[in-house]
Formats: C-alpha cells, sequence, structure tokens
C-alpha cells in the first residue's frame, strides 16, 4: 500500500459478526508515458533524492514503521530481520530516500516487474514532520521519472482510504489515472 490516500468520506464503519467493520476503498493508478507526468518542481535546493546503495533493510523497516504506523501498514511487522534483507536484496527492488536539509524525509520503494515491463511504486510518503512542504508531489515525479528509465510500458501504484489524505490527489496530479477500484471489509483495530 502506497503512504499517501485520500479523505475519510470513503470508508465508514458497521457492525459485522460484533466486530466493527471498516469499509476500505482501494484506488489502483497508473501512468503509461513519461509524456503524460505532470511534474511537480523541486521545492528547494536543500532537497535530494539517494537511491539506498548498499541495501539497508534497516532504512526501509524504519521508514516502514514510522510512516506506516498512521495508516495500518501491518503486514510487514512480522517480518524478521531474514526476511526484511531477503527483501531488499531483491534485484528488482529499489528503495529511494529524500533528505531535506541531509535530515531524512521520506522514501519510496520501486518493484521491477520485469516480465511484464512495468514498475509498482510499492511504498511511497514522508515521515510526519516533513508533510506540507510540497515534498510529496516531488518526490513523486521522480519515482515516475526513475521507473521510466527501465523503459517500462507502464508505472502503476495502489493507495486507499486508510493512507494520508492527500495521496489520491497527490497521484492523480502527477497525471496518473485510475485504472481499477476497490472495496474490502476489514475488522477495525
Amino acid at each position: 500500500s502506497a503512504t499517501f490516500a485520500f479523505s475519510s468520506i470513503w470508508w465508514r464503519k458497521s457492525w459485522q459478526d460484533g466486530s466493527i467493520m471498516e469499509k476500505i476503498v482501494r484506488n489502483y493508478l497508473e501512468i503509461k508515458s513519461l509524456d503524460e507526468l505532470l511534474v511537480e518542481k523541486k521545492p528547494s535546493n536543500n532537497c535530494s533524492l539517494e537511491q539506498v546503495s548498499p541495501n539497508d533493510f534497516q532504512l526501509n523497516k524504519f521508514f516502514y514503521k514510522q510512516i506506516g504506523k498512521n495508516h495500518q501498514w501491518n503486514d510487514r511487522l512480522v517480518w524478521n530481520d531474514k526476511k526484511w534483507i531477503d527483501y531488499v536484496s531483491n534485484l528488482n527492488v529499489f528503495t529511494f530516500v529524500l533528505k531535506d536539509n541531509e535530515n531524512i524525509a521520506g522514501f519510496f520503494e520501486l518493484i521491477y516487474h520485469k516480465n511484464k515491463s512495468e514498475i509498482e511504486i510499492a511504498y511511497f510518503g514522508l515521515l510526519k514532520e516533513y508533510m506540507g512542504k510540497k515534498l510529496g508531489g516531488y518526490m513523486l515525479s521522480e519515482a515516475i521519472k526513475t521507473s521510466f528509465l527501465y523503459n517500462v510500458k507502464r508505472v502503476w501504484v495502489h493507495t486507499c482510504s486508510l493512507d494520508h489524505k492527500n495521496a489520491l490527489k497527490n497521484y492523480l496530479s502527477r497525471g496518473m489515472k485510475i485504472y481499477n477500484i476497490e472495496t474490502v471489509n476489514i475488522k477495525s483495530a
């Protein structure tokens, strides 16, 4: 799940089997050409984007936990260090870190699906203290530009109503288009 999302009007709580269920809407978005990208300019000369090399599973784990705690990212919380190391060591997984004045501000993970000639933006987000500074639009522009360097047919992402309220808006503002919407019910925490 990508970190950014859209308005909470897209989810509601209901009772089912004595449990509170949340209706979650997941949007799948794609962009098929770099020509479709609506670039957000670099907000300041103090920010930079770097690919993580060598791989550092602790950095991925840190961002996953820090950003994900506000968006119910739960699937990787059970991963042990070996699972994290195996994941970041996959030659088709690329992690990038956004820095603001040399301080880490956000990240994104790209997964290259060579057999389909596409890249998935698997995780994407900013640390809370860096939100509202136009960094998300710039970082997404860079994620899309970087993805097309692999000569892919499309770049895709999914976001849901648990993600940041501006996520969907950010994806759409960069020129991505919704190609699928699904609704799932999950037990409320």
